[in-house]
């Protein structure tokens, strides 16, 4: 049946284009010249707080439109980090997100560790601890991806170690009515189809001067690992559905007020890590494991347009509700049942307020001040089951969780910012930017909450009652930070084509307090005692780099080389008796890299890319004590692949009919890195048992595409050699099922049309 929805999908699409009204040659092929021409050089991009062409830009910066997001079929992160070059995406599972760029990662998870790269909605900071879930935002109808590496702290804040990836949303056109669908249909193997649909309306509701913008979309896309413990086939079945609301009032030239709500919702049905010893896409837990988000977000960014500079103000408020559902038998081996069941529910009010300078004379600048207020409340709930209390004697519980913990964190940031750029004239000029910013966390536990031998009863078979201990109210540590960030640059445009730049930058992430700081042990009273918490990493940042259009903008090269020092560097560990993780300081380790973006248009119609970036990143200071407990070993590589790279080939030609024919084929490359500190934190020199590394890999898509008119109708096959490579390791034992592999082949089409 599915395979006949899918062949029935494909026809109608060719159908759809016999019958397109004509109309395409020639504004369509100056259209392509426009687009050419952006691709080499003419980008322009917004990273500095202002409109400016990516060429001039003194910073590593890989940018993506819409249009080039819909040919290569990228809707989520995982594409844009194929593509982006020193970056990798470490993705267990849907809306399980922790970009690593440069090598700056420690392990593939960061859990309790703030993320080195900031993920930033329009305005709104996204990101956070590794061990929460992350949405996987829908990008459609988006205006650009913006994504910055090296630390960006003078304008991004502390979360911005190691890069900043921007989503940027179309704003309401006030010109004119416009409309756009975009139906994707996909088989992935035999029995898994994907069901992907957009659709987009921009109105004018008064002419030039108010319009409303709305954007829906919907994801059903079945799965393809088989859970053996629940008995569920394609269990990791995604669906996604959200919108999107913007109104653009703009009542006068210098003045705009722009209001956008949002609402998206993603529901993986069960995780998609696997156990390759079961067999392949085989995975194992007693129930579904559950990484579920849903975000709403409202905001308003007024804009003024003085003489000289404009001011931007703007306010977000969000919320995130997430679960975070996951079997943690694996802790013991699946000797008893052990779980945990934590629902979270995130709060955010950012407002930033800036001010820049209009471009164009001896002095460029900017200045602002932002502010973060935040609570994260999560519910802790561990669970036995059913059946092993039953089959165990274990009685004194109202149902089957015996511990129960109330929390919540409250976070505040301040800072100020500015950059300033002095040009000595058109081919050389100088930036320096700074950010001073304070930071707090505070973590609470409220009343309510119990707690019980379970464990220990469990582990002995010890039957019987459980003691039930309430857990009373606590007030934690504060962890308060106050650091400056800073960047200096010089830039250098010996001709028009060609720019050179050399910058210093810094960045740190926020200290953190440890929820069990103090607390011993209940399995084993010998071992370690939690630390309180970890101060703020520090992060220095060495770059060069070269952009420029060679032989009449036929090649187009984007180069840099980096060093990064890295000290008091923040890392996750875990306890070994009972996996409490914590967060902790150790010394030194170093990144260094290169990162290349080619692309060439040998022939009219063709274009070929060529990206990639060679790293090494490893630790160089180490004291016995910090190897200790963290597990880490001097020379220890970082979770960051040596080599990645990607190649394509781009080709459009014409066709009968007044068609244009679009083929194209991507050949990327990760290589391999491990998943953590090889070591036992608290056992120097035992090796985890979940010590590994991911696999090398390449990834081939080919796609296909016919246009007529304003409709586009594409075909495509991803993972072409149906390559199952593990491209994720997860650092900790208490899973069962801890690799990820990369989506077997799916083939599809995929129909727009525009009106």
């Amino acid at each position: 049946m599915k395979i006949k929805m899918m062949t029935s999908a494909c026809a109608g699409a060719l159908s759809l284009v016999a019958f397109a009204a004509p109309a395409w040659a020639e504004d369509q092929t100056q259209q392509t010249a426009q687009e050419a021409a952006s691709e080499v050089g003419e980008v322009v991009v917004t990273a500095t707080r202002r409109a400016t062409r990516l060429q001039d830009v003194p910073l590593s910066i890989t940018a993506f439109s819409q249009q080039e997001l819909t040919k290569k079929g990228i809707v989520g992160y995982e594409g844009l980090a194929r593509e982006t070059p020193g970056v990798v995406l470490n993705k267990p599972t849907a809306n399980f997100n922790n970009f690593t760029a440069r090598g700056i990662a420690t392990n593939g998870y960061n859990a309790n560790l703030q993320s080195s790269v900031a993920i930033y909605i329009d305005e709104l900071p996204i990101s956070t601890i590794g061990n929460t879930t992350v949405i996987d935002p829908t990008l459609f109808d988006v205006e650009r991806v913006e994504f910055l590496r090296g630390p960006q702290g003078t304008l991004f804040g502390s979360g911005s170690l190691a890069g900043a990836l921007r989503i940027l949303t179309k704003a309401p056109e006030l010109d004119g009515y416009s409309a756009g669908v975009l139906v994707d249909y996909g088989m992935t193997g035999a029995d898994s189809f994907r069901q992907r649909y957009n659709t987009m309306v921009n109105v004018p509701l008064i002419e030039d001067e108010l319009a409303l913008r709305v954007v829906a979309f919907h994801r059903d896309e079945e799965g393809y690992t088989d859970n053996l413990g629940t008995g569920i086939t394609n269990s990791n079945t995604l669906k996604n559905s959200g919108v999107r609301a913007s109104m653009l009032w703009k009542p006068m030239d210098r003045f705009s007020l722009r209001g956008t709500a949002s609402y998206e919702e993603s529901t993986p049905e069960d995780s998609g890590l696997i156990d390759p010893s079961l067999g392949r896409n085989k995975r194992v837990s007693d129930r579904p494991d559950i990484f579920s988000g849903v975000l709403t977000t409202g905001n308003v960014t007024a804009e003024y347009q003085f003489n000289g500079a404009k001011l931007t103000s703007s306010s977000t408020l969000s919320q995130f509700d997430q679960k975070f559902y996951l079997d943690l038998a694996g802790t013991f081996g699946g000797a008893i049942a052990f779980a945990l069941d934590a629902d979270a529910y995130q709060r955010t009010f950012v407002q930033e307020m800036r001010l820049a300078s209009d471009a164009g004379g001896k002095f460029d600048w900017v200045v602002g001040g932002f502010y973060l207020k935040r609570r994260l409340d999560v519910d802790y709930f561990y669970r036995s089951n059913p059946e092993f209390l039953a089959a165990s004697g274990i009685t004194g519980l109202q149902d089957e969780y015996y511990q129960r913990m109330y929390t919540h964190t409250n976070s505040h940031e301040l800072a100020a910012f500015g950059e300033l750029t002095y040009r000595f004239n058109d081919n050389f000029w100088v930036t320096g930017g700074m950010r001073y910013g304070e930071v707090s966390a505070q973590g609470f536990t409220e009343e309510g909450g119990f707690n019980s031998n379970y464990l220990v009863n469990a582990l002995y078979g010890i039957s019987g009652p459980l003691t039930i201990t309430p857990i009373e109210a606590a007030t934690g540590l504060k962890a308060e930070g106050s650091k400056p960030s800073f960047k200096v640059s010089a830039t250098w445009k010996p001709s028009a084509d060609l720019t050179t730049y050399a910058t210093i930058s810094t960045g740190f992430r926020t200290p953190i307090v440890n929820a069990y700081g103090g607390r011993p042990s209940v399995v084993d009273p010998d071992d370690l005692i939690i630390p309180d918490g970890a101060a703020s990493d520090d992060l220095t940042n060495y770059e060069i780099g070269l952009k420029g259009r060679f032989l009449e903008g036929k090649l187009y090269a984007n180069l840099a080389a980096y060093y990064i020092d890295w000290s008091n560097i923040q890392v996750q560990a875990n306890r070994v008796s009972d996996s409490v993780q914590f967060a902790t300081n150790i010394g030194k380790a170093e990144s260094k890299g290169v990162e290349f973006e080619l692309r060439a248009f040998p022939l009219d119609g063709l274009s070929l890319g060529l990206n990639g970036s060679f790293g090494n990143s490893k630790v160089t200071e180490l004291t016995p004590e910090e190897a200790a407990i963290s597990g880490a070993v001097l020379g220890a590589r970082l979770s960051s692949p040596k080599f990645q790279g990607s190649f394509s080939v781009d080709y459009r030609f014409a066709l009968p009919n007044d068609m244009e024919g679009n083929a194209s084929v991507v050949v990327q490359h990760v290589g391999d890195y491990p998943g953590l500190f090889p070591n036992v934190p608290g056992q120097p020199g035992v090796v985890q048992s979940t010590y590994g590394f991911t696999d090398a890999y390449e990834n081939v898509n080919a796609s296909f595409a016919i246009a007529k008119n304003d409709l586009t109708i594409g075909f495509y096959v991803e993972n072409v050699f149906d390559d199952h490579s593990v491209t994720y390791v997860h650092p900790e034992a208490f899973l069962a099922s801890r690799f990820g592999t990369m989506r077997p082949r799916t083939f599809g089409v995929r129909v727009g049309y525009e009106f």
